[in-house]
Order: structure tokens, then C-alpha cells, then sequence
């Protein structure tokens, strides 16, 4: 009876907009208070998580995406896009994808991608023809369409907590990415060509221009991928460089942010950022050493032997879970505790870890925009001041064209492994 009325507390509390990460850690404490485990545990397992050396990289990957978010890099590299792409059919929804894409991975969190440049390209959108449901609905989408790109953060959790190199998850993400964003270039192309949405003719004039105007902004994914598999540094010096640059080129060549205003708020916002992922991630941990503790791992394992016989029934049976758990929880809380749960499951039926970790980001990526709770939702419908119900339905053919892309990176192993055995 008592445990039913603490779970029946939990549901009401999180029904009413408990944080997720304070409903996590209750659940971790009273699982280990009830098993007879000192509460401490929990604090332990937070601090085994700091004593982490790729741990670093998190507030620093989220320093420079804040610096670039608030600076004028979303207008440079929209004026870029469109010099490059507005000349196709659909070559201003293609620069929304584009762009979004660019910062999703480096502020790795849909929101802020949402709302810095949803005000930006959702109008434009609008202006240049595009139906609404259709801008809504791509905006919406293109908001979490980055985490597979280094140097995406659940990249980093997830290896983590897998114990996968870093290194080689953000040189898998790559193909697995531009499938995602071919897919929903071509859908998007097609609604350019339907609703004959005037196009931006070609000129290298303006190539050439919006190239030295963006021409800082450009480096920075080689310096990612290039200066790790150049053997240069590692991802965490990587993290390093690319939040210096990031702060010279804003500050000081830019100077789109005061040394002594901008940029100590841009610190201040990023940083509240970054504590909160901590403290949902040391949560989940706590929660998730419990879960290892008692051999729930083991337990799934041995219930999946005896009911699923084949890895492509598991797959299928993986994805549609995710997808749930990424409509349900925050990405990296859902990667704290369900990947320890899952692995054990995967090995046995050979799916390797890198793999395993790019189908669990596209899920949840996918999980994101999932009605009726799918965060990306919220985001929209209150940086657009639409219905919940409305936005859900702008975003439903694009879940759809996602779904099948989810498919083919799942039974296509050699699209997430090609680069990393090459």
C-alpha cells in the first residue's frame, strides 16, 4: 500500500510540472532505500560521474553554441545557405535544414535551435510561400535534426555510458545524419516544386560575398572532425579549441558580443544549461547503478532470450520503445539509464556498440517531435504561439519520412560503421 501511494505521488508531482530530473532522483532514493542501500549512493554515483575526463567537453561544446546562437552566425550562415541552395527548388527549406542541422550540433539541445532561429527562418518561410503547416512543421523538425553531427552532446553521454569511443560516434553520426537530412530535403523539394515557391537565381557575386561575411563561421566542423582524425587533439581538447575560437571570433573579430555584457550573459545561460543536463544525467545515473545492482539488465536480458528469437524483430521492437522513451524523457536522461539496460540485449544479438548508439540517437531525436508529449512540441507552440494540437499536426508527415530513414540506418549497419572501419 505505502509503495503504491509513493508511486501514485510520483505520477501527480510529474503531472504537474515536477522536473523530471527531481522525480528521478526521488525514484533513485527510495529504490535504494527500500533495497537497504545507504541514500549516499546516489551522491557517489554523481561524483564517480565528474571524475569523468570527457566530461569537460559538455560545458565547453556549450559555451561556443550559446556564443554562436546569440551572435549574428545564424544570420551569416543563413545568408551563406541561401547563396548556396536558394537557386533549387525548395532552396530556402533546405537552408532551414542546413542550418539548423549546424546548430543543433553544436548547442546539442532542440531548444535553443528553436528558439534563437525559429524567429529568423519561420517568417522567411512564410514570406517566401511556404503553407504554414509546412513551416511550422519543418522548424519544428529541424530543431533536433543535428544531434547525430559532431560535436553533438548525447554523442558524448552516450559514450559515456557505453564506454564507446567518443571519436568514432562522431565520425559514425555523419551518413546516418545526411540520410535524415536528404530525406526531408527531397520531401522538401517537392513542396517547393507543388507550391511553385519562387527561387533566389545563382550568382557567385553573392556566393563570394556571403562566404567572407560567414568565412570564421566555416572552419569551425573541420576543425571538430578534422583536428581529431587528424590525430591533432582529442575530443575534449577539441571541446577546448573550439570554444576559444568561438570567443575570439565573436568577441573580437565580430564583435558581436561585449567582453563586458554579452559575453558574461551568454556564460550565465550556457552554464545554467550545462547544470541542469548535470544534474539530470548524475540523477539518472544514481538511478541507473541501482537498476545494474539488481540485475534488472540480466533480467530483461533473459526474457528476451525466451520471447524474441530473431535481431530483426529486436530491432523493430527496440526502435518502437525509444521512440516512446524519447517522447517521455529528456535525451539524456533516456540515455542514462535505458542504454546500460539495453546493451547486454544488443551484444547478443551482435549489434555493435557504435551502431547501437546512432540508432538510439535517432530514436530519440524522433521521440522528440512524438505527440502528444514530444518536447519539440512545447518549444514550438510556445515560440509560435500555436496549439499543441496544430503544431503536432505539422509535424506528422515529417515523423513519417523520419521513420522510414530510422529504418534504413537500422538495418544498414555499414551506414553508421563504413567511416569508422575506413
Amino acid at each position: 500500500m505505502e509503495t503504491w501511494l509513493i508511486v501514485i505521488g510520483l505520477v501527480l508531482l510529474a503531472l504537474f510540472g515536477s522536473p523530471l530530473f527531481s522525480i528521478i532522483g526521488a525514484i533513485a532514493l527510495i529504490a535504494f532505500y527500500n533495497a537497504g542501500i545507504d541514500t549516499s549512493a546516489v551522491i557517489i554515483s554523481l561524483y564517480t560521474l565528474a571524475e569523468t575526463p570527457t566530461l569537460i567537453a559538455i560545458p565547453l561544446f556549450t559555451f561556443a553554441g550559446y556564443m554562436l546562437a546569440e551572435s549574428n552566425s545564424p544570420r551569416r550562415l543563413v545568408n551563406l545557405a541561401q547563396a548556396l541552395f536558394g537557386w533549387m527548388p525548395g532552396g530556402l527549406a533546405i537552408v532551414v535544414l542546413v542550418t539548423c542541422a549546424f546548430f543543433t550540433a553544436f548547442t546539442g539541445a532542440s531548444g535553443v535551435t528553436i528558439v534563437a532561429l525559429g524567429g529568423l527562418l519561420y517568417p522567411i518561410l512564410l514570406k517566401e510561400s511556404y503553407p504554414e503547416r509546412f513551416s511550422l512543421g519543418l522548424v519544428t523538425t529541424s530543431g533536433s535534426l543535428g544531434l547525430l553531427f559532431p560535436p553533438s552532446l548525447p554523442i558524448i553521454i552516450y559514450g559515456l555510458v557505453s564506454k564507446a569511443s567518443i571519436d568514432q560516434m562522431f565520425l559514425a553520426g555523419i551518413i546516418p545524419g545526411l540520410v535524415l537530412m536528404v530525406a526531408l530535403g527531397l520531401y522538401s523539394t517537392s513542396v517547393g516544386i507543388k507550391y511553385k515557391v519562387p527561387r533566389t537565381q545563382f550568382s557567385w557575386a553573392n556566393v563570394l560575398k556571403a562566404t567572407r561575411e560567414a568565412a570564421w563561421e566555416i572552419p569551425l566542423p573541420i576543425i571538430v572532425v578534422g583536428g581529431i582524425y587528424g590525430g591533432i587533439f582529442t575530443a575534449t581538447e577539441a571541446a577546448a579549441v573550439v570554444a576559444f575560437y568561438v570567443l575570439v571570433v565573436v568577441v573580437f573579430v565580430y564583435k558581436d558580443l561585449s567582453l563586458t555584457e554579452g559575453l558574461p550573459r551568454v556564460m550565465k545561460e550556457s552554464m545554467l544549461v550545462v547544470g541542469a543536463i548535470l544534474v539530470i544525467v548524475g540523477t539518472a545515473w544514481g538511478l541507473t547503478n541501482f537498476l545494474i545492482d539488481e540485475q534488472v539488465p540480466q533480467q530483461l536480458f533473459a526474457l528476451v532470450e525466451e520471447t524474441i528469437g530473431s535481431k530483426f524483430t529486436f530491432l523493430l521492437i527496440l526502435n518502437a520503445f525509444l521512440i516512446v522513451v524519447g517522447m517521455m524523457m529528456d535525451i539524456f536522461s533516456a540515455l542514462i539509464v535505458v542504454v546500460p539496460l539495453i546493451m547486454p540485449i544488443a551484444q547478443r544479438f551482435g549489434i555493435d556498440p557504435v551502431h547501437l548508439g546512432i540508432i538510439f540517437l535517432t530514436n530519440l531525436e524522433i521521440g522528440y517531435l512524438t505527440p502528444p508529449v514530444g518536447l519539440n512540441l512545447f518549444l514550438s507552440s510556445l515560440r509560435f504561439k500555436k496549439s499543441i494540437f496544430h503544431v503536432a499536426r505539422s509535424v506528422l508527415v515529417f515523423i513519417a519520412i523520419l521513420l522510414v530513414a530510422l529504418l534504413i540506418i537500422t538495418y544498414v549497419p555499414e551506414l553508421s560503421l563504413w567511416l569508422v572501419s575506413g
